[in-house]
């Protein structure tokens, strides 16, 4: 017997809107940054504020924590010491290991990042109500339990 297979519609789907979401949220960021003449990717964002709570950290840690393979990593930390946000310096006890730090410059970024970020995410959510968003959240971490539960077996 011959079945064929209804096309599947993908705005009917959650994570279709979650990466729909991941997607315009990133662009608007971007945007956000360059309207406040900041020469700053979301990518290098998201490393420095991870170095910005733990200064130092190896750069095999932030590529793990920022879900970024090695070569991409070395790529991003290379254009980020392009732009004096970051050094890289060898490991103490370790020289295979490479510690990334901020630079001055790097740590001022963030104190005009910060407010830009602090303002632009609740003015994404202001049309959620709190319960919303509680619902929200809750919905989304079952997804990721479920995603990491299926990577697991």
């Amino acid at each position: 017997m011959n079945v064929t297979k209804k096309p599947i519609d993908l705005n009917a789907h959650a994570l279709s809107w979650i990466g729909k979401i991941h997607y315009d949220f990133g662009f608007l960021v971007q945007k956000a940054f360059s309207d406040n003449g900041l020469d700053l990717s979301k990518e290098q964002w998201s490393v420095l504020k991870r170095l910005h709570v733990n200064d130092g950290q190896s750069q095999n840690d932030l590529a793990f924590i920022t879900h970024r393979d090695k070569a991409s990593m070395t790529r991003l930390v290379n254009t980020m010491e392009s732009k004096d946000l970051v050094i890289r310096k060898n490991d103490e006890n370790d020289k295979r290991i490479n510690r990334i730090f901020l630079t001055d410059f790097g740590k001022q970024v963030i104190q005009k990042v910060q407010p830009i970020m602090y303002d632009l995410i609740p003015a994404v959510q202001e049309s959620l109500s709190e319960e919303e968003i509680e619902n929200l959240i809750q919905t989304l971490k079952k997804v990721k339990a479920k995603i990491a539960e299926m990577a697991d077996e």
